[in-house]
């Protein structure tokens, strides 16, 4: 099957590529990046009618090369990507963090603590409200900004970034699990969890197998 992903940050790529590599090898990948989007929502702090505009140019793109499903992999996107997920019915589209909020969710059960880790701030803004849309309206949700991780990660210090992460999680105490927001973040898993001893659960291993569920269920197999 062929998937496309449609990035907003370059770092998303590769930890992309992994889960899929590890978790459903005979994917058809296609990647199509677009890094000002997170650059412009950063100036105007909020959503404007016109990503929603460049989010479904992007995904019509990518249908009309074949592609049997969609994963975005930016996170503070939400409301682009389900008008997107609208217009291209019934085929997935699938946000980068709703496989990852649902597994929380049912890992933290309905009145459990979730850690939500991210490096990219206005995600602590947009994803929140999606844990309750999960079933999770019970849950205690504690936010935490890695302060500094994504600005070393763009400078090619991916230790760095991996430190910060480490050191934001650490914050996060009494948690059930902990998500990881962003894709680029799926890179600190190990270290997390080894330093918190808490689950830790990642956007990019969660939405893999989540789509590769949707598509194998309505076309019969791979």
């Amino acid at each position: 099957m062929r998937i496309a992903l449609i990035h907003a940050l370059s770092h998303s790529i590769a930890p992309t590529a992994d889960a899929f590599a590890r978790l459903w090898p005979s994917a058809q990948l296609m990647n199509l990046l677009d890094d000002s989007l997170s650059a412009d929502l950063a100036r105007a702090g909020a959503l404007t009618p016109a990503m929603t505009d460049r989010f479904l140019t992007l995904a019509r793109y990518a249908a009309s090369t074949g592609a049997d499903g969609i994963l975005f992999t930016c996170s503070a996107f939400g409301p682009c990507i389900e008008a997107c997920a609208d217009a291209l019915a019934p085929m997935p589209v699938l946000k980068p963090n709703e496989a990852m909020i649902e597994d929380a969710v049912a890992l933290a059960g309905p009145t459990g603590r979730i850690g939500l880790l991210a490096t990219f701030p206005p995600t602590l803004e947009s994803m929140p409200p999606e844990f309750h849309v999960a079933g999770g309206a019970g849950i205690s949700l504690e936010p935490c900004f890695a302060e500094g991780a994504l600005a070393a990660l763009d400078r090619g210090d991916a230790a760095g970034h991996d430190a910060a992460a480490v050191k934001a999680a650490q914050h996060m105490v009494g948690c059930d699990v902990i998500a990881l927001s962003q894709f680029s973040l799926a890179r600190a898993a190990p270290l997390i969890e080894k330093a918190t001893g808490t689950r830790v659960l990642t956007t990019p291993d969660s939405a893999v197998q989540k789509l590769r569920r949707l598509l194998q269920a309505s076309r019969g197999g791979e």
